[in-house]
């Protein structure tokens, strides 16, 4: 047992009808409440009930064919968490907004307004969105390369930081007698920003918030997605599927913060995690099989056609999946952490192409584990003794039982171990997560 100093932190990752990609057709799921506010209210409650620190919306700015097969389109993420910000009360709220089809100074109004709605509990989860046939939705005809998407995400968040910082914590006076509202003279400032792909006179139009800044959220594992992180995230969502490749990730990314002077407790690693729990661990193999038995060869052709950026549809189910016939990873202009995981498992493992969409079906190649309380806070215990992970990312394989066995199975045992809170000790997303509230920086042009 470790420390209960070293104690886990949990983000419970909401999405549709839960992680398994045919949850949906799942008994116990509703997938016709993927729009109800209700729906979600009641996950949010119960993931704080728990006190959990955050939950986290994923989002895409695109509709594929999968929807033909899955559970893929639902509610805008700032609507839907200004929502939940109003039926919860100290669980932190994350979402994602893309760099790549955004502009800085109204993503940083919309996450200023919610640090406010919520009292300090905003999250930023910064993406710089996947595929050509996102860039069509935009007025692009080809989505920008990796590389020069990530040179654009660190310049937006630059500007960011600049426009949060653009009103004093004191601006506001608010002095009758006198008649001034703001010190606009001394502690407004404008942040005449002029880069590469931005140019931005400032000040926001919302004064500073709660925390300062949103908590900054990375979710990638490429090499630029683990530069940006270790310079500027303070939590990173990341896909391991083994032990080893977490610990492997862990200290990488911890030592790339020492090239920007920043320590190792500023950023937290949360692996994604997928748990299927059973009173016993017959019952989660019951479980475990009954979801492999809904999943959809059809469905898993086109995500993996998605993520190898090549037709699948042509190439034999049964045969080990060729890997020459991929595109080379400096091609691949999506998602090149998880194109090389699913390259790796396919090549130490000799998958078919059904054994790969079968496998990945539960939770897109992130670590899954079936079994006991006990048995599952084990393997969360010996992820967080071997420096693996910070804590984890919930990713309940259907909502809202498999999330209800985690809450009253599972996290009793981790409090019982003293890796796991008891009761909330603050009220905002970076008391939840020991992060300190950034002083303003803002340095003026001469």
């Amino acid at each position: 047992m470790i420390s209960p100093k070293r104690q886990m932190h949990l983000n419970l990752f909401l999405l549709s009808t839960g992680h398994h990609e045919t949850s949906w057709r799942h008994p116990a799921t509703t997938p016709e409440s993927i729009t109800d506010i209700q729906y979600y209210t009641k996950l949010a409650q119960m993931a704080e009930k728990a006190k959990l620190d955050s939950l986290f919306l994923a989002d895409a700015l695109v509709l594929t064919p999968a929807i033909k097969y899955k559970v893929s389109a639902g509610l805008e993420p700032f609507t839907l968490l200004s929502a939940l910000a109003m039926g919860t009360e100290r669980i932190g709220l994350i979402g994602t907004v893309s760099t790549t089809y955004n502009e800085p100074y109204n993503v940083a109004r919309m996450f200023a307004s919610l640090d406010h709605i919520s009292g300090g509990r905003a999250g930023w989860n910064s993406v710089t969105s996947v595929g050509d046939v996102t860039a069509v939705n935009f007025g692009m005809e080809q989505h920008p390369k990796h590389e020069e998407r990530y040179e654009r995400a660190k310049e937006f968040l630059d500007v960011l930081k600049q426009l949060w910082d653009s009103w004093d914590d004191d601006a506001i006076i608010a002095d009758k007698e006198s008649g001034i509202y703001c010190d606009y003279d001394h502690k407004i400032h404008p942040i005449h920003h002029e880069g590469k792909h931005f140019k931005v006179r400032g000040p926001l139009n919302i004064c500073r918030s709660p925390q300062g800044y949103p908590v900054l959220v990375q979710a990638g594992s490429s090499e630029a997605g683990m530069n940006l992180a270790a310079e500027t995230a303070e939590v990173i969502f990341t896909a391991q599927d083994t032990l080893e490749h977490g610990i492997a990730f862990y200290a990488n990314v911890k030592q790339r913060m020492q090239k920007y002077g920043r320590s190792r407790d500023e950023l937290k690693i949360l692996p994604g995690f997928s748990p299927i729990v059973g009173v016993t661990q017959a019952e989660a193999r019951e479980k475990e099989e009954q979801l492999t038995q809904l999943a959809s060869i059809e469905l898993g052709l086109v995500r993996l056609s998605n993520l190898f950026e090549t037709d699948l549809r042509r190439f034999p189910l049964d045969v080990p999946l060729d890997l020459e016939a991929l595109p080379p990873i400096d091609q691949v202009k999506g998602q090149k952490a998880r194109f090389q995981m699913f390259c790796e498992m396919v090549q130490q493992h000799n998958l078919t192409l059904r054994q790969l969409i079968l496998r990945t079906a539960s939770a897109r190649g992130h670590y899954t584990v079936a079994g006991t309380p006990e048995h599952i806070a084990d393997v969360m215990e010996e992820w967080m003794t071997k420096e693996a992970a910070d804590g984890f990312n919930v990713m309940p394989p259907y909502f809202p039982d498999g999330f209800e066995d985690f809450v009253n199975l599972v996290v009793p045992e981790l409090q019982r171990r003293g890796l796991f809170r008891t009761e909330y000790t603050g009220r905002t997303l970076r008391d939840h997560l020991g992060l300190k509230r950034p002083a303003g920086k803002l340095v003026l042009p001469v």
